[in-house]
């Protein structure tokens, strides 16, 4: 199946299961329909990884690595590198590559540094090490790019997907703290101006039916004191008035990084729709069963391995997706209906 890979106004055309994809200037026009798109976060390399053939059975159209891709946390290059290796060399993931498109973003642990963001001193380098990990060409222009962002479309005209993996790392400012906690941050920015402009313009008059976005951390929630948007509560509600302002069809937010899942709502003023953020973390290790504030959110925690599955009623009027947040043995610990 064809990716496109939009960067500005060059969209690039790369074809999934191969290893040298070729570059292109092809518009989307005639592209296989999209369904099923998987997604998942936090996969520790050095644990087991029990998911993949769940994740593998689904047949998932494109698959979706939301960050903590590995636990990498260092500033060692050749670390990093031995650590993507160990991860992507896994029997049952390198079935679902073989399959399925396979794309993503990092967050905090395989950038390079817990929490860390603009800071970074090797955030370059580190960024090729995930672009090589997620088999992007060399000759994309994600390579020379700064920052970790994309845009990818799938499908025809009238059935079309979305997706805008935001990079909440590499233009982040600096967490300010109480103690160990995370305090919120009203000057502070998450993307840096560059990847505004470029995300307004991705949602701006956009033709995709379905946009999902892509964040390594919560957008949505905002009473917990660990990493989220609410912690620059501007860039927070910039995003936000953003979405309202564009008025994109179809938006749907998803997120890790927090090991347990979760299912946060919000009422954008103008949107018309209700906009989720479905968290789906991790892959092999979560937190303990514990209570949380989170006034957005709706139904109930999810503390086992987890990942998301995102499935797409093209015949439903109006447009209708379900989101479910699967494990292990097939079992599905949470259902939401979300109609646009």
């Amino acid at each position: 199946m064809k990716k496109f890979i939009t960067l500005g106004l060059l969209t690039c055309v790369a074809l999934a299961g191969c290893r040298t994809p070729k570059m292109g200037t092809t518009s989307a026009q005639t592209e296989k329909l999209v369904t099923n798109i998987a997604f998942g976060s936090c996969s520790d390399q050095k644990r087991p990884q029990p998911l993949w053939d769940d994740i593998v059975a689904q047949k998932p159209d494109v698959w979706i690595w939301l960050g903590d891709n590995i636990y990498g946390d260092s500033e060692v290059m050749d670390t990093l590198s031995a650590k993507y290796a160990r991860q992507k060399s896994n029997s049952v993931y390198q079935q679902l590559r073989q399959q399925t498109s396979i794309i993503g973003v990092w967050d905090d642990h395989d950038y390079g540094v817990n929490d860390g963001g603009k800071e970074y001193p090797k955030r370059k380098e580190s960024q090729q090490l995930m672009l090589d990990f997620l088999d992007v060409p060399k000759t994309s222009p994600l390579r020379t790019q700064e920052g970790g962002y994309s845009a990818h479309t799938y499908g025809p005209k009238g059935q079309r997907v979305k997706v805008i993996l935001l990079d909440a790392r590499y233009f982040r400012d600096p967490l300010k703290k109480d103690g160990k906690a995370n305090v919120p941050d009203p000057s502070g920015d998450m993307l840096g101006e560059g990847q505004w402009k470029w995300l307004e313009q991705q949602l701006t008059k956009s033709d995709a039916d379905v946009h999902i976005i892509g964040s390594g951390v919560q957008v949505l929630p905002e009473e917990h004191v660990y990493e989220k948007w609410a912690n620059f509560p501007t860039a927070r509600k910039r995003l936000l008035d953003l979405i309202a302002k564009t008025k994109p069809k179809g938006a749907i937010f998803i997120s890790g990084d927090r090991h347990m899942a979760e299912v946060s709502k919000v009422s954008v003023p103008g949107l018309g729709y209700d906009l989720f953020d479905i968290t789906s973390s991790g892959l092999t290790h979560v937190s303990a069963p514990h209570v949380e504030p989170n006034r957005h959110r709706v139904g109930d925690i999810v503390s086992k391995l987890n990942y998301g599955l995102i499935t797409i009623d093209w015949n439903a009027k109006p447009l209708k997706a379900t989101v479910r947040i699967n494990g292990d043995e097939q079992a599905t610990y949470l259902t939401q209906e979300i109609t646009f």
